[in-house]
């Protein structure tokens, strides 16, 4: 597909980005309303075949390393094609961007169900099919965040951030235990149900009136000093920078790798696919608790501090995994907890970071953000795949806890963190 073709004629100039919308309440925006609305339901697809992923591969191969290589291929592509995929974004129609790519994550998924229709799935379409949802939701992922800022005023930001995640944490809850049930009945309907709401998310942006950026009136550069324009502003911003570090250690564990080790540690406490999908309802909850105290903790407390201080929850709930290896409960109840403090920093990080990037750069330097924080969940699923098959439990959650552990400590000590701007 050329640029010419996905250059459209959307990017209507627009020197104020959407003043007429700069006092509405969040839930009369209506185009905000459809791309949170199409992405949840995306989300709440995404939630029931990611449950019914490493089902499969576990009852094709009966290995945890190759449940975990099969996530690791579903991650590199975060590494492998974020820059060129973030200049992309900023010269292409995002809206094309995100109706090609979803409608292409479509078929991947319903070709899983077909195979398993007939009888013909092996490991390998499984890797293919990871590998190639992973690069186009890529794309998708860094259109979705250069368009919320073209539909948001940069006042209720930090708002629809934190209702964007309170509505996937409502996605997560009814997605996994709808996962475990649908796997039970028939192991297809997981993956039909995503592909459906990929196309739910496709109709949704169609429907999307705001021109999703800016007109651009420079001459376009050769797309390696683009890239490096990104690079080059993402590096002279400290905070920023640092977030990306924090980011890469948190994401070593959190959320594919931690996922991995609570599906293992439940099926070796014989747990049903449904009983799991329970325990990931929880922490779907987690999500819904963690955003709805976002907005109250930040108002309160200063930004290093929330950095800061949801490092050290990290730390604590980490460890505390060991507690569940021999107890569902207990694996539940931490599961929980780990999932509450995710939100508080994501949210903050993410609004922080997005109000200071200028539109005609989002997709470059969210793109070189996630080239940091991004490369390390494909080494997590690994390591995390590798240790609990060849080693116990207590012995992986021992080894990885290095990773929050070192968040945690430059989260406190990083002078760039304590003295980031309002």
């Amino acid at each position: 597909m050329s640029s010419r073709s996905l250059a459209a004629t959307d990017d209507t100039p627009q020197q104020q980005p959407q003043p007429q919308q700069r006092h509405t309440p969040l839930w009369r925006n209506r185009d905000f309303l459809l791309i949170i609305g199409g992405q949840m339901v995306s989300e709440a697809g995404t939630q029931v075949s990611h449950l019914a992923f490493p089902l499969l591969m576990l009852l094709l191969t009966n290995s945890p390393s190759q449940a975990g290589l099969m996530g690791a291929l579903r991650a590199v592509p975060y590494v492998a094609l974020a820059l060129p995929a973030g200049a992309l974004v900023d010269r292409w129609n995002r809206r094309v961007v995100m109706v090609v790519c979803d409608t292409g994550r479509a078929l991947c998924l319903g070709s899983v169900a077909v195979a398993l229709a007939l009888h013909t799935l092996v490991p390998g379409q499984l890797y293919v099919i990871a590998l190639i949802e992973g690069s186009l939701g890529v794309v998708v992922e860094l259109a979705y965040v250069s368009c919320l800022p073209r539909v948001v005023p940069t006042a209720q930001f930090s708002q629809a951030t934190a209702v964007e995640s309170t509505l996937n944490g409502a996605a997560s809850l009814a997605g996994p235990p709808l996962g475990g049930l649908l796997y039970a009945i028939n192991s297809a309907l997981p993956f039909i149900t995503d592909a459906v709401s990929y196309a739910v998310s496709v109709v949704a942006m169609l429907c999307v009136r705001t021109p999703l950026q800016v007109a651009r009136s420079a001459p376009r550069e050769p797309m390696t000093r683009e890239i490096r324009t990104g690079l080059v502003w993402l590096w002279r911003q400290p905070a920023i920078r640092m977030l990306a570090l924090l980011s890469g250690l948190l994401n070593v564990v959190a959320p594919e790798a931690s996922a991995l080790l609570v599906i293992v540690l439940a099926q070796r406490q014989h747990a049903s696919s449904a009983v799991i999908g329970l325990i990931f309802a929880g922490i779907g909850i987690g999500y819904i608790v963690g955003s709805l105290l976002t907005e109250v903790l930040r108002r309160r407390f200063a930004f290093r501090k929330i950095m800061a201080g949801t490092g050290w929850l990290f730390v604590l709930f980490w460890c505390a995994f060991a507690l569940g290896v021999n107890n569902l409960v207990l694996l539940a109840v931490v599961s929980l907890l780990f999932a509450i403090t995710d939100p508080i920093y994501d949210i903050t990080q993410f609004s922080y970071r997005m109000v200071l990037i200028p539109d005609a750069l989002q997709g470059r330097v969210n793109s070189a953000y996630r080239v940091i924080a991004r490369a390390t969940p494909p080494l997590g699923l690994a390591l995390m795949g590798i240790l609990l098959q060849h080693t116990s439990a207590l012995t992986t959650i021992a080894l990885l806890s290095v990773f929050p552990l070192t968040m945690a400590i430059l989260a406190t000590t990083s002078r760039a963190i304590r003295s980031a701007p309002k």
